[in-house]
């Protein structure tokens, strides 16, 4: 049985770690709320590159030449880029993303097609390199707090497989940001791109029209050529901050059951004190009582 110094020492142990756990859930409410920020401002800027995107398209003669619309005619190889995190003690947020991850992999090899992975993340970049699978690409250091020239990097690496023919799919699987609680591992295809983002109902090509021509200067083509690459990365940087508000949320819950499960244990280890000190003390007054006994016989 334990002595009472050890349960003390245990105590001030968990007390300890619930102080950095406390910590820990604190900074992570503060991102969270940072975050949350940063997805609620991009939000207008996608909506509109995506109206640009299609007005420039409505007024092009073709966009079947352009690379990033094009299907390839069959398809053997495809990429996938999960959205990890650079740290763990997160609950289950890197882990559901590596095992959709995984799992696509297996339903893929499994149709005969090729998977090239581009990792982001220590913990998913770590995971896939002791699985001994040969990455085309790792991006790591700034899941937390991603930036538009993080987004960029990988989005000129996906779009170079692409066009360069060496895949014929681009995947990313990320977890979705709903609240601090719930985060959905989403898995969207972001190349090649629909020509469906392109068009537009009747009512948007009527209101196109009351405005009137518009004078593109270059041509419609080559706007909506360096317009799709610069869709690619918006798409990428929002499932990036997705990704990282996912990520401080799930910290910010797994630290709050963390604090919670070390005061339940403080509370159970005080109990087994106070009952070991109190045995301590009835063994004392039972020896102090023999011992009277033994003086007075």
């Amino acid at each position: 049985m334990a002595t009472v110094q050890d349960i003390r020492r245990r105590i001030r142990s968990v007390g300890n770690t619930r102080k950095i756990t406390r910590a820990m859930e604190l900074v992570a409410a503060a991102k969270l709320r940072r975050a949350e920020a940063r997805i609620e401002s991009m939000r207008p800027y996608a909506d509109r590159m995506l109206e640009l995107m299609s007005g420039t398209a409505r007024a092009s003669a073709s966009v079947r030449g352009l690379p990033l619309l094009q299907r390839h005619e069959q398809e053997n190889a495809v990429a996938v880029v999960p959205l990890t995190g650079d740290r763990g003690l997160a609950g289950a947020f890197n882990s559901q993303i590596l095992r959709r991850a995984l799992a696509l992999e297996r339903e893929l090899r499994g149709e005969g097609k090729e998977v090239r992975w581009v990792g982001v993340g220590r913990k998913g970049v770590g995971s896939l390199r002791f699985r001994h699978f040969e990455l085309s690409g790792e991006y790591t250091g700034f899941t937390d707090q991603p930036t538009y020239f993080d987004a960029q990097a990988i989005a000129h690496r996906v779009a170079e497989l692409y066009t360069n023919g060496e895949v014929d799919r681009v995947v990313v699987i990320y977890n979705q940001f709903e609240s601090a609680l719930t985060q959905r591992v989403t898995v969207q295809e972001i190349l090649p791109l629909s020509q469906d983002l392109l068009e537009t109902d009747e009512e948007e090509r009527q209101e196109d029209a009351s405005r009137g021509d518009f004078i593109f200067e270059p041509e419609p083509e080559q706007i909506l050529e360096r317009l799709l690459p610069v869709y690619v990365e918006t798409e990428l940087y929002r499932a990036l901050l997705e990704s990282a508000a996912s990520e401080h949320g799930a910290r910010m819950t797994a630290m709050r059951n963390a604090s919670k499960n070390a005061g339940e244990l403080i509370d159970s280890l005080t109990l087994a004190m106070n009952r070991a000190r109190q045995a301590e003390i009835t063994q004392e007054i039972l020896e102090v009582v023999a011992g009277a006994d033994a003086l007075t016989n």
